[in-house]
């Protein structure tokens, strides 16, 4: 009598004499694979089944055996994983990494990770040695701090799923979460228009894009004439522009140069409709200081190309400062509109749509504002039993 055989519409287990299972699939390679080690049930066996497929879709997949082979010749350091895990990165679909986030994972891994855990062993990645590493993070950095532990999740968990590390050492409840370190106080229209007017004439409606449109720095400075539809008052958002930074091997300085792509989800994909009162004037900077051209960048350098976010943050800096907002980063302008349309009755769905959020979490930040309304909403239903 044979031994218990279990076909699954992926891979094969098999329960041996010894009552343990066996889990074994044909890979990419077309060879069969047996997991390094027995389970002791079941279930355990159908989990290493699951990882293993998850790094062959993901395009992370070396055979089992070699990569057991090399964490017991090796040790497999925490530097050397994470130097062939950020490449191998992708989203949550399947997608490789956007340049810019690609960007800023080799910074926090550079500047935060591998100085503390770069030389250790991977199963020396303990849950004590996350924790000193997370307690000595500079609180007044906290947004910083609760990127680079994220990061440093991520590779712990697909290091576990690996079977490189016992477990995930990466327990600090709430340590990839972060309250904003300030609280941004909206602008209003006017103090919009107060900073646009202190602005250079050519970067006047960048402001005026930014505060009543919600658009991130990236997107305007990405804006084409195609994009722009004046007849029906609509902006396109269908890239954007980064200058993602890069670590120059020889001299260890950082440069980086611009890079236009596509929005990070398909909700930044979007039309937005400027308001009405905006059009005429859109219209107008559009002809006289666009590039020429379909292809012609709305807002293009003085010496040709893009505006860096530096050249044009220095002029911004000079012109909140002149209209009493000195608080005020250009960001903040994307959360101002947010604020008033949520006041003007935007539901949350309505809000992701504006402002590009793939999920409701971020849209929902917004939503407090209209919280304020309810006195009005009772004052307008009162106006029904008046005129009864």
């Amino acid at each position: 009598m044979g031994h218990a055989r279990r076909r699954r519409s992926w891979g094969k287990l098999r329960k041996l004499p010894s009552k343990r299972w066996q889990a074994s699939y044909v890979g990419p390679d077309l060879a069969r694979h047996l997991a390094p080690d027995t389970f002791d049930d079941e279930d355990a066996a159908r989990g290493w089944l699951a990882r293993e497929r998850s790094l062959i879709e993901n395009e992370q997949w070396t055979p089992p055996a070699e990569r057991a082979k090399f964490k017991r010749t090796s040790g497999y350091t925490f530097e050397e994983y994470a130097n062939e895990w950020l490449p191998k990165r992708r989203t949550r679909t399947g997608e490789k990494l956007k340049p810019r986030t690609l960007s800023d994972y080799r910074r926090y891994l550079d500047d935060d990770l591998l100085p503390e855990f770069g030389a250790l062993p991977l199963r020396q990645v303990t849950v004590a040695a996350v924790q000193e590493w997370f307690d000595g993070m500079d609180p007044e950095t906290p947004t910083r701090r609760a990127h680079a532990y994220q990061l440093l999740r991520a590779i712990c968990t697909t290091a576990h799923e690996e079977g490189l590390m016992t477990s995930n050492p990466c327990t600090i409840s709430g340590g990839g979460r972060t309250n904003r370190a300030k609280r941004i106080r909206p602008a209003t229209p006017a103090e919009f228009l107060a900073i646009a007017n202190n602005m250079p004439e050519r970067l006047r409606m960048a402001v005026l894009l930014g505060g009543w449109c919600a658009l991130r720095y990236g997107e305007i400075a990405e804006l084409r004439r195609k994009d722009v539809d004046t007849k029906n008052g609509v902006v396109r958002i269908a890239r954007g522009v980064t200058w993602p930074m890069t670590r120059d091997e020889a001299t260890g300085k950082l440069t980086g140069s611009a890079v236009v792509s596509t929005p990070k989800s398909e909700a930044g994909d979007r039309e937005v409709h400027v308001p009405p009162h905006l059009v005429a004037e859109l219209a107008e900077h559009v002809k006289k200081h666009a590039d020429p051209g379909r292809n012609g960048l709305l807002f293009p350098n003085s010496t040709g190309g893009h505006i860096h976010p530096r050249t044009f943050g220095w002029r911004f800096h000079q012109a909140r400062k002149e209209a009493g907002r000195p608080d005020l980063r250009f960001h903040d302008l994307r959360h101002s509109s947010a604020v008033l349309a949520a006041m003007s009755g935007a539901t949350i769905k309505e809000l992701m749509s504006r402002l590009g959020h793939s999920t409701p979490a971020a849209a929902m930040r917004y939503q407090h504002a209209a919280e304020g309304r309810d006195r009005a909403i009772a004052a307008a239903m009162s106006k029904f039993a008046q005129n009864e």
